[in-house]
């Protein structure tokens, strides 16, 4: 029942004590459910509308119908009844829309420039008031949902979470198909006399009712002033006082328990998912019981599960905690990445699982680890970082459904209450009496006899016995498994640093012939956390596929021999990472400050003296192997995106070679390039946040010390010829290049497009104008082609930057038309926004101006988005860190008339200086079209490659921004 207005109003709230924002709960007089958050500091205003109904409302025989509708209420409204106005207003206005439908609710928001939000929100509300799903809408729509779920058919996760549900009582929603799909929402309905259109109508009406919804408002204004906005904008929300969805019971019987399922993944490599029903985790999330079993299940430090499997040899990955539910059903989950070693050792893993369940059953619920778990998640609750707004409301719009007002902005994120009876509880239905454990491998082609109906998986079913599970136990090794020690990275010291200089930018702090420092104290977020990047350049590292090889090996070896000790600071939410670049390899390291330098240091002298071991390098080298040969199934879009990176960046290696040295590397050949590709090394680092200047410059000097001081330094500075520049392919005025290639995947039916138009070298005035003519074309071009054409799901423009280098581009995956055909869509489409740019008025110019200022005026929320922006004109060499304020200057100055000109010399289908590349990868569904798309006679302004690395040795390069040694812009 809802709460009277009064009654509402007087429920406090718990926020983060570091929360500026004020909240305020009302209901209106239709029941709908409020939450206003008014933040004077926000750039952004956003709105999530959270409706209790999903796709476990779905009708019998017509699967996918709750999504299918969330698409359909994008498309119009009785008062907006101009097809995609809504999203049109929104993305002129520098916002963004999005949706998504889950098996109990179903949730819709937005986000957009703060100066226009009441207009946002009057046709978002449209969507909940009265919408518009007319008949030819709907049949366009149903194959955008098909084009969704085609790309998500050759994707294990889909695969693996619909053979879950298959296996489950058939009366239960749990078992639906929840995507939908042609046959599900146009053929079957037809078969049936059904139309599909009254369908959507009947299930709006029936469960869109204002008292199943929650809605979250972000707003600039007093939350007086929402609050009018609100009444006076959502309260003609019918409500037909529906009760929620409830289906009690659970989903398994026992005949969907005590199974091993073997299956066949799309993908190589070997994984374990074992899953138990369980007492939803939501019942008590004061308890927080999923919390502390998954952190000791899932924990990696000495003597856990994970640490006895990685010294085995049989794992490389393993999580634990609670997955799909509701308030009526939840399950557990164990997810364990095998090595080749591990597969045969099947029984073992999962005996050596259930010995540790064993244990946490025989140590009892232990109150020192509950408390320090608390301790972790209470700092983090009052000193998270603040996100950006749209993510924010759908957060607390989802939570709202769950949880008491007083804990809308807690969730589950704060347990508090120490209860061994719940844990212990919980921890019981972790038996061998009820588990199910799916087994995947390609290793079981041509072992299976069923076939999962949707996404035609491969799989078997066998059933298993406690006594089974209990020699499994038996006969696994007798390793010494234990329970975690207590946690030396909690920081205790919170406090914040004052920050002598207020600078507006990161500063150079100090250059030596071995290392530039940049700084930048934290002026902006008055948190106790730190950001630092530590970027080794070793030309070494980058001269051939090889080596760029051996250097991810390394990375990866680095971070596998640190993981037991570093664990521990990632639960303490001090994080950091070591990946290979096109240079070298990078360190970053992230979180509090307190014992951020003893982490940061732990890692330098791990990488100064690192011996590599013959058996992790085996293990680590085989995850390489298979993952680069996974690329192959990536989705068509992400391959043609990969070929155009490959094709206009100088000096990056094709993962083929790489995949074709890997078998014969040995772990002496990586012994051996370790101190070669420490030999030579430019360190450019970063330095951010809650961390003093003399502290940073201290950071520094450690790490310049331990490598290259004494009678023989580890690293010796770089020759000036040695500097490593990022070069960029120029495309040659007038062409259009073409690069048409066969998908990876002789089973992937899409196709895909990357459509490129190179612009020029990072320049204010251009930056500005390709910009706004992106923000411009981004919704037409997805208005015509994915409404009105319906060529995919996947339709996509943006801008591109590649080191400095822009452009715009367009990402379009498709099953109804072939690469070459699209390529002549997205001219068409050109050539219809070109009289859309030509008919532009001032005013409308002006609009979108405005819009784009407002954007780029956009404060980062937190250290690592600002420290992101830094780093990437560090690692550019563009150094333009006043960026923003600069471009708002050139915008204020740009004309309509400069805006046309540019489209003329750069866009325009046609037009003598533009730069073209297009890479045409061909699915399944059109590769007959492969081979007379590539010998069909080209007009004279085409060139086809044929070779990747014949085109970008015979093509000039633009010059990089980092010139030489110096490269700083002081």
């Amino acid at each position: 029942m809802a709460l009277g207005k009064e009654e509402a109003e007087d429920m406090e709230i718990v926020k983060a004590r570091t929360d500026k924002r004020e909240y305020k709960r009302i209901v209106l007089p239709n029941a709908l459910q409020v939450l206003l958050i008014s933040d004077p500091d926000t750039d952004k205003c956003a709105a999530s509308m959270n409706v209790s109904v999903g796709s476990f409302s779905d009708p019998d025989g017509l699967e996918g119908l709750a999504h299918f509708l969330e698409h359909m209420l994008f498309y119009a409204s009785e008062k907006y009844p101009l097809e995609d106005s809504y999203s049109k207003y929104i993305i002129e206005h520098g916002g963004s829309t999005n949706a998504f439908t889950s098996s109990d609710h179903t949730n819709y928001h937005f986000d957009v420039n703060s100066d226009c939000f009441e207009d946002a929100l009057d046709r978002f509300a449209q969507f909940f008031i009265k919408p518009l799903i007319s008949a030819d809408a709907t049949i366009r729509e149903i194959k955008a949902v098909d084009s969704e779920n085609q790309k998500n058919l050759l994707s294990d996760g889909w695969r693996m979470r619909q053979l879950q549900k298959q296996l489950s009582e058939e009366g239960h929603p749990y078992h639906k198909f929840s995507t939908g799909n042609w046959d599900s929402l146009e053929v079957w309905p037809k078969e049936k006399g059904l139309d599909i259109r009254l369908e959507l109508l009947k299930l709006y009406e029936e469960n869109y009712s204002a008292n199943l919804m929650n809605l979250v408002i972000y707003a600039k204004e007093s939350l007086d002033k929402i609050q009018s906005l609100v009444e006076d904008k959502f309260q003609e929300i019918q409500n037909n006082d529906r009760s929620c969805f409830s289906f009690p019971g659970q989903p398994c019987s026992s005949e969907h328990l005590q199974i091993l399922v073997r299956t066949v993944p799309i993908k190589q490599g070997h994984k374990l998912r074992i899953v138990w029903p369980i007492t939803p985790g939501i019942l008590y999330y004061k308890e927080g019981p999923c919390g502390y079993l998954g952190h000791l299940i899932g924990h990696e430090g000495e003597g856990s599960l994970f640490y006895v499997l990685k010294t085995l040899g049989w794992a490389t990955e393993l999580s634990a905690g609670e997955g799909d539910g509701t308030t009526e059903f939840s399950f557990f989950n164990v997810e364990i990445d095998l090595t080749d070693a591990g597969h045969e050792h099947m029984q073992d893993v999962v005996g050596l699982l259930f010995k540790y369940i064993h244990l946490l059953q025989q140590s009892g619920v232990c109150k020192w680890i509950f408390d320090e778990l608390a301790a972790v998640c209470e700092t983090s609750f009052h000193y998270q970082d603040k996100i950006p707004p749209s993510s924010y409301v759908v957060r607390v719009a989802s939570n709202m459904q769950l949880y008491p007002p007083k804990d809308w902005l807690v969730g589950s994120s704060l347990p508090s209450n120490f209860s061994p009876g719940i844990i212990q509880t919980v921890l019981n239905q972790l038996s061998p009496d009820n588990v199910r454990i799916f087994w995947e491998s390609k290793k079981f082609e041509g072992q299976t006899a069923m076939t999962e109906p949707w996404y035609k998986t491969a799989y078997s079913v066998e059933k298993i016995t406690g006594s089974m599970i209990q020699e499994w136990m038996l006969f696994a090794p007798n390793e010494d498994l234990h329970l975690p020690a207590p946690n030396v990275f909690i920081p205790t010291d919170l406090s914040l640093k004052d920050a002598q200089e207020k600078v507006k930018f990161p500063v150079l702090l100090r250059k030596s012939s071995f290392s530039s420092l940049w700084y930048k104290p934290d002026t902006m977020f008055s948190t106790p956390k730190a950001y630092v990047k530590i970027d080794f350049n070793c030309p070494f590292a980058s001269s051939s596929p090889e080596t760029a090889i051996l250097a991810d090996i390394f990375a990866r070896l680095v971070m596998d021999d640190l993981n037991d000790y570093a664990y521990y600071a990632q639960v303490a939410r001090l994080y950091y990472g070591i990946s290979n670049t096109d240079s070298g390899f990078q360190v970053t390291v992230v979180g509090y400050n307190h014992k951020l330098r003893i982490l940061l240091e732990t890692v330098i002298e791990k990488i100064s003296n690192f011996k590599v071991k013959p058996d992790r390098f085996s293990v680590i080298k085989e995850m390489v192997v298979k993952e680069c040969g996974n690329l192959k199934f990536q989705q068509p879009y992400q391959q043609a995106m990969y070929y155009c990176s490959l094709l206009l960046r100088d000096q990056t290696w094709p993962w083929m070679e790489e995949l074709e040295v890997l078998p014969h590397l040995q772990a002496e050949d990586l012994a051996k390039f370790i101190p070669l590709m420490l030999s030579r090394a430019f360190l450019e680092c970063y330095i951010a946040g809650n961390i003093e200047r003399s502290e940073a410059e201290s950071m520094i000097l450690h790490i310049e010390d331990t490598f290259n001081k004494g009678q023989d330094p580890i690293c010796q500075p770089l020759f000036p010829s040695q500097h490593l520049t990022k070069r960029v392919i120029k495309l040659e005025r007038g062409i259009d290049y073409l690069y048409p290639i066969e998908g990876l995947n002789p089973n992937d039916e899409n196709s895909a497009l990357v459509h490129y138009i190179q612009v020029h070298r990072d320049d204010f005035t251009f930056n500005v104008k390709l910009q706004l003519l992106a923000l411009i074309a981004k919704q037409p071009a997805f208005h015509q082609l994915r409404s009105v054409e319906q060529l995919g799901y996947i339709t996509v423009l943006m801008q591109r930057n590649d080191y400095g280098i822009r452009g715009v581009q367009f990402i379009i995956q498709s099953t109804v038309k072939g690469p070459g055909q699209i390529d002549l869509r997205v001219e068409a489409f050109l050539k219809m926004f070109e009289t859309k740019l030509y008919e532009m008025t001032n005013d409308e110019f002006k609009r979108n101006v405005n819009a784009l200022i407002d954007m780029k005026l956009e404060k980062h929320k937190n250290l690592r988005e600002e420290s992101a922006f830094y780093w990437q004109e560090i690692s550019d060499g563009t150094l333009k860190f006043d960026r923003k304020e600069c471009e708002v200057a050139t915008l204020k100055q740009l004309t309509l008339q400069d805006l046309i000109n540019f489209f003329d010399e750069h866009v325009k289908v046609g037009a003598p200086r533009k730069r073209t590349l297009s890479v045409r990868v061909y699915g399944k569904l059109h590769s007959c079209e492969y081979p007379s798309d590539k010998s069909q006679q080209l007009p004279p302004n085409a060139v086809q490659i044929n070779d990747i690395f014949s085109f970008r040795r015979s093509q000039p390069l633009y010059g990089s921004f980092k010139g030489g040694s110096g490269h700083m812009k002081l």
